[in-house]
């Protein structure tokens, strides 16, 4: 046996000496979702509603984790919940818009949040009009529409990235979600910004 082959049979046989790395994280059980929810609900969030165009018209619902990503390509992050219709209509047409709600909009943040309401019941009311061929709310505190760079799954969710292509921003105060309740920020009112 040449010495190479004998150094191959040598290691195969002999134990590991350091054995593989293990992540403890994914091996421990973890706290129980009731727990983490709990956390989740200390988060501080403005709160918004993502629109996006469906084949028999607007798409709609309210997300409280939405986040900057990049000013340079300037990038959105929104995470969407699996298995709704607005996601489906986010990957089919790859647009949506974001809009981070005034304090006096918790009627339309609990509208369209409800299981049961209809995307017709949703945008009933609400002046709407087409950017890039997406639904924009008029009234908003602030709206962006982004062409979708990206939808990766975790978990229950999707994380969505998405391209700012069009924005507008208000004036005034946003609509907050905290502790599984609405609030609002005090102190004086900010000036728009364009």
């Amino acid at each position: 046996m040449s010495a190479r082959l004998r150094l191959v049979a040598d290691r195969a046989a002999a134990p590991a000496e350091h054995p593989p790395a293990t992540d403890p994280l994914r091996e421990e059980p973890g706290p129980g979702a009731a727990r983490c929810l709990g956390l989740y609900a200390k988060l501080a969030a403005g709160v918004t509603v993502v629109t996006a165009r469906g084949e028999d018209g607007p798409l709609g619902m309210t997300v409280s984790a939405v986040t900057s990503l990049s000013a340079r390509p300037p990038l959105l992050l929104a995470c969407l919940r699996d298995g709704s219709r607005t996601l489906a209509a986010v990957r089919a047409h790859r647009a949506f818009a974001v809009h981070l709600l005034r304090e006096d909009q918790q009627d339309l943040a609990t509208r369209f949040a409800s299981p049961t309401t209809t995307a017709v019941e949703r945008f009933a009311g609400t002046g709407t009009r087409h950017v890039l061929g997406v639904p924009v709310l008029d009234g908003s505190l602030a709206w962006s529409v982004c062409l979708t760079e990206d939808v990766r799954r975790y978990g229950d969710h999707h994380l969505v990235v998405g391209r700012v292509a069009a924005v507008h921003v208000g004036g005034g105060r946003p609509l907050l979600w905290h502790d599984r309740r609405f609030g609002a920020l005090t102190g004086p009112v900010p000036d728009a910004a364009g």
